[in-house]
């Protein structure tokens, strides 16, 4: 019974001492990743403002400029930064088109190292007759030239 008592107490008093390790680990982490993740939060604001202003090529500065830069959207896969523009440009300033109030919420920031990160959230589109709504993942990398989205995966609700 007392092996059992002081087995127990060690335990605890283990757990204990680790949980006092991590957690202050654990704030200076978040405290480490917050310039980046407000500079990335920053991106997203950017994004929203020109789509806002119809700026879809201000919309664009968000991606990578690379044809290794990937969206999945309904389906289908499309490759590299003009290849993304120009469906965006299909979809939202065509004839007849119009490219609606944006919004996004619900954006959670995850830093996976340094120099990249796993985006999700929510977007609201409300046209001048319908609205459409989803969620979106992206993946951020940390460039020469800032954050931008390497990899952009959004589903239509």
């Amino acid at each position: 019974m007392l092996r059992y008592n002081v087995t127990k107490i060690l335990f605890g008093m283990s757990v204990a001492m680790l949980m006092m390790t991590t957690v202050p680990g654990a704030a200076r982490q978040r405290t480490i990743g917050d310039p980046a993740m407000k500079q990335i939060r920053d991106v997203l604001d950017r994004q929203v403002q020109a789509w806002n202003r119809r700026d879809l090529e201000g919309f664009m500065q968000g991606y990578w400029r690379s044809p290794e830069l990937t969206f999945y959207s309904g389906g289908t896969t499309v490759s590299g930064w003009e290849e993304t523009l120009a469906r965006y440009r299909n979809r939202y300033q065509s004839e007849g088109k119009e490219m609606g109030h944006l919004q996004f919420t619900a954006i959670k920031i995850e830093l996976l190292g340094p120099g990249a990160a796993f985006v999700r959230g929510r977007f609201y589109l409300k046209m001048t007759s319908t609205e459409s709504s989803g969620l979106f993942t992206l993946t951020f990398k940390k460039l020469a030239d800032g954050w931008k989205i390497i990899h952009d995966h959004t589903s239509t609700a």
